[in-house]
């Protein structure tokens, strides 16, 4: 069963004793960050786009995985960065399949390396209907981090259209669910939750 059979929070809670807490903010209030003109140039025109189309590869390429690069060049290439890629780590829990996105802590660019932090899944529109995939690549990258030896606190996830925004934390078997959509355009404040989620 691969993480896209996790059609719910409620089928995730079930296979990994997860309880949820909702609509509690856990991201502090951070000023937004100034994007690089590239990054912003770039929006300009693949916003309009990203929108027109509405497929969720569309949204992806220009919006998401640019947004997502440029938290790594803010944060000096710190961090790796991986898109469609591989992230099976126990088939038998289903925990196997395919990350949209994935950010580690580790430099390491090639394979992906512990401690991963955040997950993106893009959708094509509701939110709601990437939750529970979501939260399952959280809770490898939690089992992925212990197996590597290198546990975190927090594993951050969201799951955005492009132009919505919403973000998760897991914290032991605790997930908790900002339901505040943030949007974008413009972009500065979700770069500045990403780097935070980045440094914490």
């Amino acid at each position: 069963m691969p993480y896209s059979q996790f059609k719910t929070l409620t089928s995730v809670k079930s296979a990994f004793g997860i309880v949820t807490r909702e609509n509690v903010r856990f991201l502090p209030q951070l000023s937004p960050l100034e994007p690089s003109s590239t990054l912003q140039n770039f929006l300009e025109y693949s916003l309009p786009i990203a929108t027109a189309t509405g497929s969720e590869k569309a949204r992806s390429e220009l919006i998401i995985s640019p947004v997502l690069l440029e938290v790594r060049q803010i944060l000096q290439q710190k961090i790796s960065f991986f898109s469609g890629e591989d992230f099976t780590v126990d088939e038998a829990l289903g925990l196997n399949g395919t990350c949209d996105f994935l950010l580690s802590r580790s430099i390491e660019q090639i394979e992906i390396e512990a401690p991963v932090f955040i997950l993106v899944e893009a959708k094509k529109a509701d939110l709601k209907t990437g939750l529970g995939q979501c939260a399952s690549e959280m809770v490898a990258a939690q089992m992925f981090n212990q197996m590597k030896g290198q546990s975190i606190a927090t594993i951050y996830g969201c799951v955005c259209n492009g132009t919505q925004w919403r973000f998760m934390q897991l914290q032991e078997k605790v997930l908790t669910i900002d339901l505040n959509d943030y949007p974008l355009p413009p972009v500065g404040q979700i770069l500045a939750f990403l780097v935070w989620m980045a440094e914490n």
